[in-house]
Order: structure tokens, then sequence, then C-alpha cells
């Protein structure tokens, strides 16, 4: 949720070229690491494959019928509650970024679709199209075939966030030559913390989560999400 002699490709090699420019670089290795991953083909990551969500549904027995419905089946209020929650009004990047992951890390295939899940957290994605990566946020839900089994499953997901913090490297670069952050104001930040999965007859699973974020924040405005990584920087 990887091979190609240039990974990069649209928006993501824009944004590439920018960082190596700015002398980014652990925003940078992020990214390089998100595309080639994208040019193997594929849209779950090594996490989602091992989380117990994955677990659960490739123990059943016999694959469910397809669906056609486009709206949540169960409760009267699933029309009307967001299903994902909305960003947070802050210019803090690591604030932002222990809300967007614990967002991510949340879900109810119960009472959502998969696209709804995925448009409610490309509500969190920046409004810059040179610098959002809308495919890195897809890499990391579930694709609709999955979704369905999981909510066949009666699958559900709580994410808490335990850490967050810029990486090292990211601090040193930005150190060494402030105005490097000055054309896209985009911070790397590092999340880390546990994502608790329940399903249908009492089953119930854990797994430690982290990941890295390309954020952005321009003075004078909320942070949003440019792009996520598939590394974790310390």
């Amino acid at each position: 949720m990887l091979k190609s002699s240039s990974p990069f490709t649209g928006q993501s090699a824009l944004l590439r070229r920018l960082l190596i420019g700015l002398g980014v670089l652990v925003v940078v290795a992020l990214l390089a690491g998100l595309t080639a991953r994208l040019a193997g083909g594929g849209h779950r990551t090594p996490s989602a494959a091992n989380s117990p969500s994955a677990h659960a549904v490739s123990t059943r027995s016999a694959p469910p019928s397809p669906r056609t419905d486009a709206s949540p089946s169960v409760g009267p209020t699933a029309s009307t509650a967001p299903v994902v929650a909305a960003p947070p009004h802050t210019s803090d990047p690591i604030a932002f970024a222990k809300a967007f992951t614990a967002a991510l890390w949340t879900y109810d295939t119960r009472t959502a679709t998969q696209p709804q899940q995925l448009a409610g957290l490309r509500a969190w994605l920046t409004g810059e199209s040179q610098y959002a990566d809308p495919d890195a946020l897809a890499a990391q839900v579930p694709d609709p075939t999955l979704w369905d089994r999981m909510r066949d499953n009666g699958q559900f997901a709580v994410g808490e966030v335990a850490e967050a913090h810029l990486p090292a490297a990211w601090q040193q670069a930005i150190g060494q030559d402030p105005t490097q952050l000055t054309v896209a104001y985009i911070y790397a930040v590092t999340v880390t913390g546990k994502q608790t999965v329940t399903w249908r007859d009492g089953g119930r699973g854990a797994e430690d989560r982290s990941l890295t974020l390309a954020v952005q924040c321009r003075p004078g405005r909320d942070c949003a999400l440019a792009s996520i990584a598939t590394t974790v920087y310390p």
C-alpha cells in the first residue's frame, strides 16, 4: 500500500526537484521512497498488509459478494456524521501531524465506504497542487475490494498517537541554512503510535505504527498535508 529507473512522475517529480534545490534531504528521501513504490504498482503499504485488519480478512473461508451500494448500510445517522475528522486550525506542523495520523489510523468500515474514507482524508491535503501528493495518501487506505471484505467482517479501528517530532537530519539541514524552508514551507514530521482493530465476534488486535509526513505550514495559514513516506526517519 517497487522499481523504476525514474521513479518520480508528475507532481511528485516537481516536489522532489524543488526540495533537492532547497537541500531538505529528509523530505527528498521521503518522496523518493514513495514514488519508487508507486511506480512498482499497488496501493497498499507493507504495514497495511501485515496489520490486524488485513490478517482478519485473510482468514475468511469464502470471498464476500460484491457490493454496489454507494452509501453506508449501517445506522440512520451514518450519512450525516463525518467519516473522517476535520483538519485542525493550527500552524504547528507537529500538532497537525499528530491529528492527521490519528485520523488516518481511525476508520469504521461499518459506517463508511472506501471512497468516503478517502475523500475525508483528502480534505487534509494542501490546496497547492504542485505540492499535494494524493497518490501517497491513497496508498495508505485499503483498496475498495479489501475495504468491502473488511466491512463484511465488521471491522473498525482506532488510532492513538504516542509521539511526533522533526527528524534530526531535517533539523540539521534547516539549521545549516534556514532559507531552505522559505519556498514551500514543508516540514518532515515522524509520528509513532498504535492502531487497535476490532472485528466481528469479538476479534481484536493492536499494532505499533509509525510514518513520516511532509507537512506544509505557510506563515499565516493552517498546516496541510503534502505527502507521506514509505520510510520512517528518526
